[in-house]
């Protein structure tokens, strides 16, 4: 374990949070490793088992050699939300009591609805996700600005899904996403029964190790698997496909792009995801213990 990690408690779970390739998966194997535990994926992009490389999974033999769960178990197809993780982490928790959870993600939704709840809202019927395939986001935008302006001032209008989730839900249930988020029941995990960190790199440290990080990808075979996706005949357009680097080796392959230009591309959308995440954790994270790691 990393010598300038706080002291934890071996009995208590652990949640680590950071921005995309900040370390946080190194950091909770180094915790599983000198105190035992399960690692639990909280990054909505490593639940597809159609994605290992470019989403940065742990490696086979990393995933052999220490207890991972909720990595890779969805398909490409399925529907999947921060409801289904919290759904999938209580069935997790309920059948392997005796493991202590050490929950690692950079997906901020994830862990703020494990911590504080998330609202039981009612499933959005086909048509209403059908018609906002058609709105498009700016269109989602304008109807949330005015029929639901409280959630339009919270949610990230950079994130296609984000916003179209919102649309989805004031559509279907004529109630806003964030009046729902008022009546929420108890969180799985509250803050006062676990052992918060949150991972910081300097912004420029972070932004050499996101563009070694996706060289690294490519000579991994990140290449391979956007061509094995497509050959399944899965849609650039699912959920799935909103892995960063995704849609940018996809236009390499259709030769649009360069794999230099679909490389630069990749790296300065992680870069500009990476600064999305920092902005989420000072404003929902502030209270969490600051971690450091070394190189």
């Amino acid at each position: 374990m990393p010598a300038a990690l706080p002291p934890l408690a071996p009995d208590r779970p652990v949640l680590i949070a950071g921005p995309t390739a900040s370390g946080k998966s190194a950091l909770a194997a180094a915790i599983a490793r000198a105190q035992g535990g399960m690692i639990v994926n909280a990054d909505a992009l490593q639940v597809y088992g159609c994605w290992r490389v470019l989403t940065a999974r742990p490696a086979p033999t990393e995933e052999a050699a220490l207890a991972h769960r909720l990595y890779g178990h969805v398909g490409a197809q399925a529907p999947y939300s921060v409801g289904h993780w919290l759904r999938d982490l209580a069935a997790l928790l309920a059948a392997e009591p005796g493991q202590r959870p050490i929950v690692v993600g950079g997906t901020g939704l994830y862990l703020t609805a494990l911590t504080e709840g998330l609202a039981e809202i009612p499933p959005v019927p086909a048509a209403v996700r059908a018609e906002a395939g058609t709105r498009g986001v700016q269109a989602m935008c304008g109807d949330l600005a005015r029929g639901d302006p409280e959630t339009f001032a919270r949610i990230d209008r950079l994130n296609p899904a984000r916003v179209q989730r919102a649309w989805e839900v004031l559509r279907a249930t004529g109630q806003g996403l964030a009046a729902w988020q008022r009546a929420m029941p108890a969180p799985l995990m509250p803050l006062s029964a676990v052992q918060p960190l949150l991972v910081e790199v300097p912004p420029a440290r972070l932004s050499a190790r996101i563009a070694g990080r996706f060289r690294t990808m490519l000579e991994e075979g990140a290449l391979d698997e956007v061509r094995a996706f497509r050959a399944a005949g899965h849609a650039m357009s699912l959920p799935a496909a909103q892995a960063i680097g995704a849609r940018a080796l996809a236009a390499h392959l259709d030769g649009e792009l360069s794999l230099a230009e679909a490389e630069a591309g990749a790296v300065t959308a992680t870069r500009q995801y990476a600064k999305r995440q920092r902005s989420w954790f000072r404003n929902r994270m502030r209270d969490w213990p600051r971690f450091a790691p070394e190189d």
